[in-house]
């Protein structure tokens, strides 16, 4: 087996952060070296909990200085990933980049040419792209099996207590940027860059906050349209998260996304499957350990990453655009 890829994380406060270090810690692709949080109060906290049990803490230069230091897990507040992720790519290392890429579409370009011009890879943090029940539609997409998509319709949402919801007032993109960036990613691998974006926004809950909790966003394509809907006040709303996809040769309804549930029509047999509508058998895997598995693949040279910086442009484009944010910076 080959040696394991030095990484570290800088940052604790993303809301993916300790699932990231659990996934890292159950990985014989990587060692982590370190562990970075510059603001002593949360290190202090993050240092009680299960997640950061026997981690060395280290500051930023003390990591990016780690002799051998491949890649590094970014997984600080939204408002500071793409700072320390330029940082890391400068130091010349790997990044897997939490969710979404910042509000600034041209900071996030350069960083993206920085990592290409240095043969460096930065893997986005969207949850669903490794998914099983994600991967069987991509490749179904790909196959040709579903025929010409016309119709993609998402749902992402769920209930968010009045303190959570705090954290999200510094970002004007509301919920479709915090929840609705998820499913935009893959609605942008089915479907490619959408030649329009229209925005809908609400606010919708009980509380005085103005935060923006009920949004709604329609893609839209030559020949087909896609809706995003984000809403942080929907009862067990885990349960209703879907991903719809429809052509003229089928349809895959995945429904719930998280364990993953998947059912397909097909218009005539299709590999092992049949016509008509029918329940696809899925893996429930861990969130984010096949994220790392690949990432090690790309870094040892065993694949081409599939996610291109072209790609992960036009994702954070259309995030902007959801939210009816700008996209000149």
């Amino acid at each position: 087996m080959p040696q394991p890829i030095k990484i570290g994380q800088i940052g604790t406060g993303h809301a993916h952060a300790s699932g990231k270090i659990g996934s890292l810690k159950r990985s014989k692709d990587f060692e982590i070296v370190g562990v970075v949080e510059p603001d002593e109060q949360r290190r202090r906290e993050m240092e009680k909990t299960a997640a950061y049990q026997d981690v060395r803490w280290l500051t930023e230069e003390q990591l990016l200085n780690v002799d051998g230091l491949k890649a590094v897990a970014i997984e600080t507040e939204v408002k500071d990933l793409l700072d320390t992720g330029a940082r890391a790519v400068a130091a010349g290392k790997h990044i897997h980049l939490d969710k979404p890429a910042g509000e600034n579409l041209p900071q996030f370009k350069q960083l993206l040419d920085d990592a290409t011009r240095q043969h460096l890879t930065v893997q986005m943090g969207y949850m669903y792209r490794y998914n099983p029940g994600f991967q069987f539609i991509f490749k179904a997409v790909r196959d040709g099996w579903l025929g010409d998509i016309f119709s993609l319709h998402t749902v992402m949402s769920k209930t968010m207590s009045l303190e959570a919801r705090r954290s999200l007032l510094q970002y004007p993109g509301g919920t479709m940027f915090e929840l609705g960036c998820h499913i935009i990613d893959a609605a942008v691998i089915v479907m490619g860059k959408p030649d329009r974006v229209v925005p809908f926004a609400r606010h919708s809950a009980r509380y005085d906050d103005g935060l923006l909790d009920n949004q709604l966003a329609v893609f839209e394509y030559p020949r087909a349209t896609v809706t995003v809907l984000s809403a942080l006040m929907e009862v067990d709303g885990f349960r209703r998260r879907q991903f719809v996809v429809s052509g003229d040769g089928g349809t895959a309804d995945l429904r719930p996304l998280e364990p993953p549930k998947l059912k397909a029509a097909f218009s005539r047999p299709r590999g092992p499957y049949k016509k008509g509508y029918q329940d696809i058998p899925l893996e429930n895997l861990p969130r984010y350990d096949a994220d790392f598995t690949d990432l090690a693949q790309v870094i040892r040279g065993e694949k081409e990453f599939e996610f291109t910086p072209q790609h992960d442009l036009a994702v954070q484009e259309s995030i902007l655009l959801a939210c009816g944010l700008p996209t000149d910076g």
